[in-house]
């Protein structure tokens, strides 16, 4: 492979600045095919990114020869079905988080990948941000010397949407597995995942307080990562107000940041308090994205794999108490 020419599955919101000017702006790569069921929608998006073909159906971009890799931006609930159609047609994969509806989806897709020898990667990609590369670095540097434990804390005020009472697929369990706890937290889990290896043992709750719409809207969870660092969270999605706060304690430090967001990260020591900001690029997909090209190409490795998209779903089963087993 030279050039990866992508094709994307389900042109929506998530594409029109995150992802889609990435894959023209990524080294190495090239977006020469997009695909929604809304024929003039799809028409639309290719005319307005210059993009050369647009379709209708998944099947007739995946079968497009032109197009060597395959990205899937479609709610959770067509993920499994659309990676398997093209891990089949022998096109690498990158499709967006959360990666299925449960962890048992997942795994039918690693597995489907690695019997057609098809590269999978998913899209967590604060993996490849700055501001992330640097807490990562400031860990690895002992700034807060022995990790302890982490806290999470994260509230929302209702969106006005659900207020009204629209159907909305982010809070449709069988449409995103779950509600906003599942599109937003799993950013947060993964990360950490990241920053420390996977989580190995999982205690929560969910409830449906407001009774708004069908999905949870309150979480709380404690868990311990492999390495024997604990952690614990709340996420809450009918609060008075707005907070996103994450909190790594160490024997020497703690280091504060919001997953979502350019707030400065927050590093105390016994030396004082530093900050630190670091600004998230136009497109925020793009530094993963072309961790994925390079990778493709034989020049670098992509941090976001399958293996690690899985490992945060069945992170959040164990918060909504869907319990299955790893692989």
């Amino acid at each position: 492979m030279n050039e990866v020419r992508w094709g994307i599955i389900g042109c929506g919101d998530v594409t029109e600045k995150k992802s889609g000017p990435a894959f023209q702006k990524a080294i190495g790569s090239g977006l020469v095919a997009v695909m929604r069921r809304n024929g003039k929608l799809a028409r639309d998006y290719a005319n307005r990114h210059n993009v050369d073909k647009y379709y209708d159906n998944a099947d007739d971009l995946i079968n497009d020869s032109n197009v060597n890799a395959v990205y899937i931006a479609t709610p959770p609930s067509s993920h499994k079905k659309y990676v398997l159609a093209a891990a089949k047609s022998g096109k690498p994969i990158y499709v967006e988080k959360p990666m299925g509806l449960n962890y048992n989806e997942c795994r039918d897709m690693i597995e489907c990948c690695s019997k057609h020898n098809v590269k999978l990667f998913v899209a967590y990609y604060r993996r490849a941000l700055p501001r992330f590369l640097k807490i990562k670095e400031l860990l690895e540097d002992k700034v807060l010397g022995k990790v302890r434990f982490i806290n999470i804390t994260f509230h929302k005020k209702v969106s006005p949407i659900d207020q009204k009472g629209e159907k909305h697929w982010r809070v449709d369990p069988l449409i995103a597995g779950g509600g906003y706890f599942c599109d937003l937290a799993s950013h947060m889990i993964d990360i950490l995942q990241f920053f420390f290896g996977e989580i190995g043992v999982v205690k929560g709750f969910s409830s449906n307080q407001d009774n708004i719409y069908k999905a949870e809207d309150c979480v709380s969870g404690v868990f311990i990562f492999n390495n024997g660092i604990h952690g614990s969270g709340t996420w809450n999605f009918n609060s008075f107000t707005n907070l996103d706060r994450t909190e790594i304690i160490g024997n020497k430090g703690k280091i504060t940041y919001a997953t979502f967001g350019n707030s400065p990260i927050i590093i105390e020591t016994e030396k004082g308090i530093r900050k630190i900001n670091i600004t998230n690029p136009v497109h925020i997909q793009q530094p993963l994205i072309q961790t994925i090209v390079d990778e493709l190409l034989d020049v670098g490795k992509c941090p976001s794999t399958g293996i690690s998209g899985a490992s945060t779903n069945w992170v959040m089963d164990q918060m909504l108490q869907r319990w299955d087993k790893k692989l």
